[in-house]
């Protein structure tokens, strides 16, 4: 799938959330072209690599290989592929770790939203919502992602969308 053909399917579910919270549509897009490679990698519909939680039902969990960036080696997940020292200092795990399911991609954008519109640790980053740049530093700040370098990677994603001089929403569709 190519970016555009990412943003043409995706772009009405990400209106539809930015309708609903406030939270940037190109923000959306961004975060779900990183999490997914702009469309290539989304199993069971996940198109934003939101984690289960105890109280995910069995039936909407998958096991999904991961890598986490930690600051320890004695992390425990369910499958440990590979640990490796970073530079950094830092250790990066290959693992397989449970990951949320999804009936559709509607389903996800709606889980995700409201991650962070019933998250308490999201607080911060919806102060600056509609700024897709910032709302992204605050994210990450808050834990959304292990990598050191979410925050850059993704501002990157959002430049890459805007760049396009037919980034304009129409009608919802992507000219």
């Amino acid at each position: 799938m190519t970016p555009k053909e990412f943003i043409t399917k995706f772009l009405p579910y990400a209106l539809e959330t930015e309708r609903k919270t406030g939270i940037s549509a190109l923000f959306i897009l961004a975060q779900s072209a990183l999490e997914t490679g702009w469309g290539q990698h989304a199993p069971g519909n996940m198109m934003f690599g939101v984690k289960a939680t105890v109280s995910t039902p069995p039936e909407k969990q998958q096991l999904v290989q991961t890598t986490e960036i930690l600051t320890t080696d004695k992390a425990k997940y369910p499958v440990i592929i590979k640990i490796e020292k970073r530079p950094d200092g830092r250790f990066k795990y290959i693992v397989k770790d449970w990951f949320r399911k999804y009936d559709s991609p509607e389903e996800s954008f709606t889980d995700h939203a409201n991650l962070f519109m019933n998250n308490k640790r999201y607080a911060k980053a919806l102060l600056v919502r509609s700024d897709p740049y910032k709302f992204a530093e605050e994210i990450a700040k808050a834990g959304y992602a292990t990598e050191p370098t979410y925050a850059e990677r993704l501002k990157g994603v959002i430049r890459t969308i805007e760049k396009n001089d037919k980034w304009q929403v129409t009608n919802d569709k992507w000219l």
